[in-house]
């Protein structure tokens, strides 16, 4: 739990802090050299993430999602609150989906894990042609759900949303 409030932060950092293109170069530098290390490939895939929502919806904190409603974040039960708390349900149930994918079966803690390529372009998601069929899924997943935030309106009453309204 520590691990993932850890990689929050660093997220947090990279999508809060007013920097200069130079400050986020060295940051990209420092989460491509971070990325050697094991333990970093489940941060760059929240990284990945955390890009696409940021490419899909420019000048919106990733963040946002984090904690909110029944679905978004750690865990997810109960009836979606809203639009947005749907997207994160398709989500979780679109990541579960892909660890069927055979490619994807022998890694631990997929699709965590899975590190993919792609491209953004004038608010617009491709997920490369380079990927295997474990990376493809992963990417699809986190595309779909970054659209999927864009169409839906934010309804910051259900941030940090108290669990007891997440009942079917």
């Amino acid at each position: 739990m520590s691990d993932v409030k850890l990689q929050l932060g660093t997220i947090q950092q990279r999508f809060t802090s007013p920097s200069s293109s130079a400050m986020n170069g060295r940051a990209l530098l420092l989460l491509l050299i971070a990325g050697v290390a094991g333990r970093a490939r489940h941060r760059r895939n929240l990284v990945q993430l955390a890009e696409m929502i940021s490419c899909v919806q420019p000048g919106v904190s990733p963040l946002r999602y984090n904690n909110y409603g029944c679905w978004c974040g750690l865990g997810g039960s109960g009836k979606p609150v809203d639009g947005v708390d749907k997207c994160c349900k398709t989500h979780d149930q679109c990541y579960s989906t892909s660890r069927s994918v055979p490619e994807c079966s022998s890694i631990v803690d997929s699709p965590y894990t899975i590190v993919y390529d792609y491209t953004c372009s004038n608010k617009q998601v491709e997920c490369s042609d380079t990927n295997n069929k474990c990376q493809a899924a992963v990417c699809k997943c986190d595309k779909a759900v970054a659209q999927c935030f864009a169409r839906n309106p934010y309804h910051p009453k259900n941030k940090d949303l108290d669990k007891s309204h997440c009942v079917d």
